[in-house]
């Protein structure tokens, strides 16, 4: 019985993983889709988030197994349903990479607006805090969970100096309002994968030291 949870326990962990690494590809490739203006990954992008979804209901049930048959001891009950929640987490910030690419294909039908790197690079920092955020939770490494948590910081200075940018070219053509406006609601889609992101190695903290950290009640 106990060589059984064990195994449970390793297949939740490696599912994770994998849900996780296919967010970062559908975030990567969704960006892709608006940067390059190339719609060949949204087909892609579209069979990921399927796969994302059926995975979280099947670590969900595999949570619920753990609990109801197996009885585990506090760390490992704590750290079960610290999955449940990053599993949560995990689904919403694929469907932000989702909502990224809904409106990139929209942006194809447009002539391009000026480019604005900020917006690849907050992506690329987003992307870089998921992949740090379930490591930090599988290992439950609360110094590179406090480092994703840092790094949310930056991208929340980014999506302001981004959505000043494109006021900006609002304010210098009003032709420009229907593209920059979807350019400003990527950059905030972008933030919440960050705050997703965040929410993992919050939860990393909590399931490792017992400490909230949420909102910051208590020092990073």
């Amino acid at each position: 019985m106990e060589r059984h949870f064990h195994e449970l326990l390793a297949d939740l962990k490696k599912r994770l993983v994998q849900m996780s690494a296919l967010a970062e590809t559908m975030i990567a490739d969704a960006v892709r889709v608006l940067v390059e203006r190339d719609a060949s990954p949204v087909a892609e992008i579209r069979r990921m988030e399927d796969e994302v979804n059926r995975m979280q209901v099947e670590v969900d049930e595999t949570c619920f197994t753990l609990i109801a048959l197996h009885q585990p001891a506090a760390s490992d009950l704590r750290f079960i349903l610290g999955a449940i929640k990053t599993n949560g987490e995990l689904e919403r910030l694929a469907d932000e990479a989702i909502n990224v690419c809904r409106k990139a294909e929209r942006l194809l039908r447009e002539p391009p607006l000026t480019a604005y790197d900020l917006v690849p690079r907050m992506a690329a920092i987003a992307g870089s805090m998921v992949k740090g955020s379930i490591d930090a939770f599988i290992a439950l490494d609360t110094a590179k969970a406090r480092e994703v948590l840092q790094r949310d910081d930056e991208v929340d200075r980014m999506k302001v100096e981004v959505t000043e940018k494109l006021l900006g070219y609002i304010a210098a053509d009003p032709a420009n309002v229907q593209r920059a406006m979807a350019l400003i609601l990527v950059a905030r889609n972008i933030e919440r994968i960050a705050d997703h992101a965040t929410n993992v190695a919050e939860n990393a903290i909590f399931v490792a030291e017992g400490r909230d950290v949420r909102h910051h009640l208590a020092p990073r």
